[in-house]
């Protein structure tokens, strides 16, 4: 019989809210564009929030290819002079997995352009990680599960042994969808908005060690039987 331990193959990892506090810094960028072509919708800045760049064109700049263009422009630039913080208690968190043995994963709907600005900031951050996948590696955004599928079948686990970290709503129910455990973090939204989706909510990872993951794997098992064994 397996332990609790043993069941725990890998933690998957959204990037923005999640590994870097930056989503401060996207409120401000999109609250200065969605105020300048969009001023017909006040707070569109909070709506879009966890919504990849294809699906904010879509729901609220269709059409409107010039505007597309600029932004996109803006945003480029943007990202490459923000600020890259690791959200408190990251780094503990995955030396802890990294000594017990559990395959991590950045899944990500963040460009290769991005992450180019994430690794000049952080040359340490590709050797955190068994795997970086972004959104080139994806044929369906968020809420979809198959980035996070995808992201297990990388690293060569079943979605039973996996862990969900995500701060946005899509990300969270894509979690959900690719039936892993989720472990929300309240760093975007409130938690109360994101607990329904959530099998945990914490505000960063300073409470969350190895066996806190295991724990939360093991409650889910329970929960749901198919999550009762690893097939890995």
């Amino acid at each position: 019989m397996q332990t609790m331990e043993q069941k725990l193959r890998a933690m998957l990892f959204d990037l923005d809210g999640v590994v870097f506090d930056t989503e401060p810094q996207y409120s401000v960028f999109w609250g200065s564009v969605c105020r300048e072509f969009r001023p017909d919708i006040p707070g569109l800045e909070n709506i879009i929030k966890g919504q990849t760049l294809v699906q904010i064109f879509d729901g609220y700049f269709h059409g409107m290819t010039a505007e597309q263009d600029e932004i996109v422009r803006r945003l480029d630039a943007y990202e490459q002079q923000m600020k890259y913080e690791y959200v408190p208690g990251f780094l503990e968190l995955m030396q802890a997995l990294r000594v017990n043995n559990v395959k991590t994963a950045v899944v990500t709907s963040s460009n290769i352009p991005k992450m180019e600005a994430v690794f000049q900031a952080h040359p340490e951050f590709k050797a955190l990680f068994d795997a970086v996948l972004t959104a080139e590696d994806f044929d369906e955004s968020k809420p979809s599960p198959d980035c996070f599928l995808k992201a297990a079948a990388r690293l060569g686990v079943s979605p039973e042994g996996c862990i969900v970290c995500e701060d946005s709503f899509n990300g969270l129910k894509a979690g959900r969808a690719a039936q892993m455990a989720v472990l929300g973090l309240a760093t975007t939204n409130t938690a109360d908005s994101i607990s329904p989706l959530c099998d945990q909510v914490v505000s960063d990872f300073t409470l969350v060690g190895f066996d806190d993951c295991c724990h939360l794997l093991a409650s889910v098992s329970q929960v749901n039987p198919k999550n009762s064994e690893s097939k890995v």
